[in-house]
């Protein structure tokens, strides 16, 4: 793969991604600063994930916030596919959610969907995916979201509830669709071709709970996009509010290019690692610097290409502090060593308390189910 090309898929995220092309390729709009005044004007704030740009496309946000304004509320919905344990790259998204969540006071659809795990990978069985779907369940109540606000969806515990909207979305889509929007194969399992409608099913929850039709933001990764582009088509056909979207870029991964991986370990920095294995992972992460410390000085280095950078922008600097490591990195006058320590010095304590939460949320299971 040359560096111009890559691959975004619900499945696979690879390669230098051009967020701008992206854009054009999946149809969805870039969020505006004129967009930012009124989520700051409503919300008090703009999250720095919104103003850093982490956060940077939507589809339908301006009409939702013009709902809102009129008194009529949203739903949020995101999710996870329980494929192994949570890495921080997951939790930018939830973090973003939350904050959703409280300045606009609104209800949370979290969905695990366990059943598209078994199905896409010959390697995991049913019984491993629910031990990652009971350990993911532990990160997303550690995020903080608001327990009488916010119910986890679990798809094969909670199939009954799902079931009768797939059937619904499902007899509207045609397989020439799923297959051109998904690039399922003739080697493709059935399951996995008749999955769609599941995920899409959360999108009209809210309304049938609220009894109207309910509004619904979905904050997620853009590679999810093409299950809400399918949904879109026809959720007014069926009576609902088309589902609106906010989508965050990925998290790059330790290594080259390519965003961090619970398939590969060694790219990711797990909210259950110990800081000796914060420490070794961050030690060999891959950077944008010069192969020696002299040319680094005379030549700077490339901030835009180092995963340590952007751990630092989205996580932990302030805006002002992220722009001026910017400028000390291409100036030479920054070292790939020194921002590593940054990084190192900023994650362990992140993830110490992350664990003292991940703890706390073994007893506040239950508030979070569906009953």
């Amino acid at each position: 793969m040359s560096s111009e090309e890559f691959t975004v898929t619900p499945w696979s995220v690879e390669g230098d991604i051009d967020y701008d092309k992206l854009m054009q390729k999946f149809g969805t709009e870039k969020i505006s600063p004129e967009l930012e005044a009124r989520i700051e004007k409503i919300a008090g704030e703009v999250h720095p994930m919104l103003k850093l740009g982490y956060f940077f496309s939507h589809r339908d946000l301006d009409k939702i916030l013009t709902e809102y304004e009129k008194g009529n509320k949203f739903y949020l919905y995101t999710g996870r596919g329980p494929s192994g344990k949570i890495h921080m790259g997951h939790l930018l998204p939830w973090i973003f959610t939350k904050y959703l969540q409280e300045k606009f006071d609104v209800n949370l659809i979290f969905q695990l969907t366990d059943d598209e795990k078994f199905l896409y990978s010959d390697q995991k069985s049913m019984e491993e995916v629910s031990k990652y779907t009971q350990e993911n369940i532990l990160d997303i109540i550690a995020i903080g979201f608001d327990p009488k606000k916010t119910k986890i969806l679990i798809d094969t515990k909670d199939i009954k509830r799902i079931y009768p909207i797939a059937l619904e979305i499902a007899k509207r889509i045609t397989f020439s669709t799923v297959k051109a929007v998904f690039g399922f194969e003739n080697s493709t399992n059935i399951g996995m071709i008749g999955f769609p409608p599941i995920q899409a099913a959360p999108c009209f929850l809210p309304s049938i709970i609220e009894g109207r039709p309910t509004p619904v933001l979905i904050p997620a990764a853009i590679d999810q996009d093409p299950y809400w582009r399918v949904t879109r088509d026809i959720a007014e056909k069926m009576g609902y509010p088309k589902p609106a979207q906010i989508h965050s870029k990925f998290l790059p991964g330790l290594g080259m290019q390519g965003k961090m991986s619970s398939s590969i370990p060694e790219t990711a920095i797990f909210t259950t690692d110990t800081d000796d294995v914060v420490d070794k992972k961050i030690s060999s992460t891959f950077t944008g610097g010069q192969p020696t410390v002299d040319l680094q000085r005379k030549l700077g280095a490339n901030f835009s290409i180092c995963p340590v950078f952007w751990y630092l922008r989205y996580f932990f600097d302030t805006e002002k502090e992220s722009d001026e490591r910017s400028r000390k990195c291409k100036g030479g006058q920054l070292l790939c060593g020194e921002c590593k320590c940054n990084l190192k010095d900023a994650t362990k304590p992140f993830l110490s308390e992350f664990k003292k939460q991940r703890e706390k949320a073994k007893d506040q299971v239950d508030k979070f189910m569906f009953d």
